[in-house]
Order: structure tokens, then sequence, then C-alpha cells
């Protein structure tokens, strides 16, 4: 997932229907559906039973609910890009480089969060 946006740059930077558009099609596609869906169903099957375990979570602590608004906010970006790996799989890409090198840090800000709140529990 820190990784696509930055596929998707050099991608809106490719002219359409090239040979490097369509191994930058290629990558993205192999990248979403082999490693950032399953890494993203694992993630939510595991913290789940985590969840789901008696006595693993304080319900109480702060740290916690964070968390799962930054997993929510993580979960929204990936939609993002999918919907944008599917307008340049289709050619009807219309935002250029600059506006996907600004979400290529977007995963990152909630990503931090989650280990601070994980590891610190401040609240």
């Amino acid at each position: 997932m820190l990784y696509l946006p930055r596929l998707y740059v050099y991608h809106a930077d490719s002219e359409v229907g090239s040979d490097k558009s369509e191994t930058f099609k290629i990558m993205e596609r192999r990248l979403l559906r082999a490693i950032t869906n399953p890494a993203m169903i694992a993630s939510f099957i595991f913290g789940g039973l985590m969840l789901a375990t008696p006595g693993a979570i304080d319900w109480s602590m702060g740290w916690i609910w964070v968390k799962i608004a930054m997993i929510v906010a993580m979960s929204g970006i990936h939609g993002l890009l999918a919907r944008w790996r599917r307008d340049f799989e289709a050619d009807r890409n219309v935002r250029p480089a600059k506006f996907y090198r600004m979400w290529n840090e977007a995963p990152t800000i909630p990503l931090i969060v989650i280990v601070i709140m994980v590891i610190v529990k401040p609240f």
C-alpha cells in the first residue's frame, strides 16, 4: 500500500497506451491483488481474532479507539487506491503526478499513529 501511490506518480507521467503505461498497469494490478488485498484481509482476520479474545483489549483505554479510527482511515485509503487503479486500467486517469505524489504519504501517517498507539499506549 505504501508503494502503490509511487507507481501512480510514474504512471501519470507516462503516455497513454505506451509500453511503459501497460507495464505500470500490470505492476499496479499485481501489487494490489497479490500483496495489498491479501495483507489487508489477513490483518482484519487476525485483528478481529485479537479483538474477540476476552481480556486482550481494555476497551476503557483511549488508544484502542484511536487505533481503530486509523484502521478505518487506512481502509478508506486502500479503497481510493483501488479506485484509482481502475481509472489507470481503463486509461481514464485525469489527475497529475503531483496529486499522487501528495497521496504517496497518506498511508504513512495513520501507520505511524497506529504504531505509537500500540507501543506507547499514551492514554
